[in-house]
């Protein structure tokens, strides 16, 4: 029998299908937490915030649209303001990833080979972790802390353009990536046109 859809489930949900909700929780519960941790830093505000995500996919699945993107991504977006919506609450700052134990992120990750989405945010992991310092710091700081151009530039000392160029700098790095990453494997022999 093939797998239901994560569109067939969130539609379920928006019926009450406590059964969809619990398959869809146990689709992406892992890369909400992993995200959640990512940004939080702490096992325990990572947990809240995973909960509080999937009450709010819960409350929320009407206004999930397909046409605007999978729902992977309305997920983890979700995720992410949840998380940093908490760090705000809290007035916290976490770490940057070069302070954090890198074995933490390794056992969070999915297995290499893995066509899952899991493995996608493992690879944009992995180019994040690529770029320069200065660009990854300024993107982990605006984007996984939520800050604007003017709090990095004046946590970091740099002038405020030095901070849009690297993060600008930064992003078109792992666009590159990104899409070298996604490029599908040239086929050995060209295939027949459809009729």
């Amino acid at each position: 029998m093939a797998e239901i859809t994560d569109e067939e489930l969130v539609k379920r949900v928006v019926q009450k299908d406590e059964k969809a909700f619990l398959a869809l929780y146990d689709r992406y519960a892992s890369q909400v937490y992993s995200l959640t941790l990512h940004v939080l830093r702490d096992e325990q505000l990572a947990e809240e915030a995973t909960q509080d995500t999937f009450f709010k996919c819960w409350s929320r699945a009407r206004s999930f649209f397909t046409e605007r993107g999978a729902f992977a991504h309305w997920l983890l977006t979700i995720a992410r303001n949840t998380a940093l919506d908490r760090l705000r609450l809290d007035k916290r700052r976490p770490a940057l990833s070069g302070e954090q134990d890198p074995e933490e992120i390794w056992e969070l990750l999915p297995e290499e080979g893995s066509e899952s989405d899991e493995a996608r945010w493992r690879a944009l992991y992995f180019i994040l972790q690529s770029l320069p310092d200065d660009n990854r710091v300024a993107i982990e700081m605006a984007y996984y802390q939520g800050m604007s151009h003017s709090e990095i530039a004046n946590t970091l000392g740099w002038p405020i353009g030095t901070v849009k160029t690297r993060i600008r700098l930064g992003m078109d790095q792992i666009r590159q990536q990104w899409l070298k990453e996604e490029a599908p494997e040239p086929k050995s022999k060209p295939s027949l046109p459809s009729v």
